[in-house]
């Protein structure tokens, strides 16, 4: 008895010691950053691009790992229930994070409650964009045919609740009008359909329109940035054309499952705020489209997240889109 005591005792002794060498050691092996769509698209390219400087600064690999499915819940829910040892991280994106579970009644996550709160990293805002022939050619005159011509002028989307659709609908809300919504399965084939005047507009990201905007076959009306795109310096944003309320920008953030120790996200929003400082990180946002969001390290990032669900919501509710 007095052996398995000694044992015992050991034990305890040994257990938070060596948890405490793990938190000093880390990160001892490669990190794992998951993300929630399918290589190639704005959140792979951004997490590719920053991983290179927050490998250099942390000393180890940080691997992209993505696991695409149902609109970004598939990868959520992998690192929501991945071992809080602070080597998997997520992209978390407004999608996942505050419209998807604005429009479901369950999910198997909490935004809020099943992640580590790191870091943000950048807004990328929506250009709406039209067919050069079609007889509006401005903002305003776009607005003033679709409310003289209610129900009439159709947008494309890639899909119901994705930043596309719900742009389209807080323009319907902030101008006043009746426009129907299509939705697709792919970006490609709304954009061939737009070009060729099917669809009236659409609103997407800046890094999938602005080589066809720069062709010459379409045509930016509006941002919905904040503050005019570097890369779109001529393209007015709806807050300047006197429709503030029509400014929506989709988000991305780095969070970890829920539990991991303080010492071990410290040291990794360290590292990831340096990254986000770096020129080249502000220039790859600059001429993808998107704008580096203010520092929002641990609770701040807490607090953004619960601010923008409860917004979310509301959107939600006033487009009347449906909760499954």
């Amino acid at each position: 008895m007095k052996l398995l005591s000694l044992l015992g005792a050991a034990l305890l002794i040994l257990g938070p010691s060596g948890t405490a060498s793990a938190q000093q050691d880390y990160p001892n092996r490669p990190l794992t950053w998951v993300v929630p769509f399918s290589a190639g698209g704005v959140t792979d390219s951004g997490a590719r691009f920053l991983s290179k400087s927050l490998s250099e600064r942390l000393g180890q690999p940080v691997v992209v790992d993505n696991k695409p499915g149902a609109g970004g819940i598939v990868g959520s829910e992998a690192v929501a229930n991945a071992k809080p040892d602070g080597y998997t991280f997520l992209y978390g994106s407004s999608g996942p994070m505050s419209t998807i579970p604005a429009t479901r009644k369950a999910l198997s996550y909490d935004p809020i409650k099943s992640f580590t709160p790191l870091y943000g990293m950048a807004v990328s805002p929506l250009v709406m964009v039209i067919a050069p022939d079609k007889p509006y050619k401005t903002f305003a005159e776009f607005v003033e045919y679709a409310k003289t011509n209610p129900g009439k002028l159709n947008f494309a989307s890639i899909g119901t609740a994705a930043a596309q659709h719900l742009t389209g609908e807080i323009f319907a809300l902030g101008t006043n009008t009746d426009v129907v919504h299509i939705p697709y399965k792919a970006t490609p084939p709304a954009l061939t359909d737009i070009m060729s005047g099917t669809i009236d507009f659409m609103f997407d990201f800046p890094i999938v329109l602005k080589p066809l905007i720069d062709a010459g076959k379409l045509k930016a009306l509006a941002t919905t940035a904040a503050t005019r795109l570097p890369s779109l310096p001529d393209v007015p944003t709806t807050a300047e054309l006197g429709y503030p309320q029509i400014t929506f920008n989709p988000w991305g953030t780095v969070v970890m499952p829920a539990g991991v120790p303080k010492p071990i996200s410290d040291k990794f929003i360290a590292a990831f705020a340096e990254v986000m400082k770096e020129p080249a990180t502000i220039e790859y946002y600059e001429k993808t489209g998107s704008q580096v969001l203010p520092p929002l390290p641990g609770e701040k990032l807490r607090e953004f997240l619960i601010s923008e669900s409860q917004k979310m919501k509301m959107i939600i509710e006033k487009a009347k889109i449906p909760v499954e």
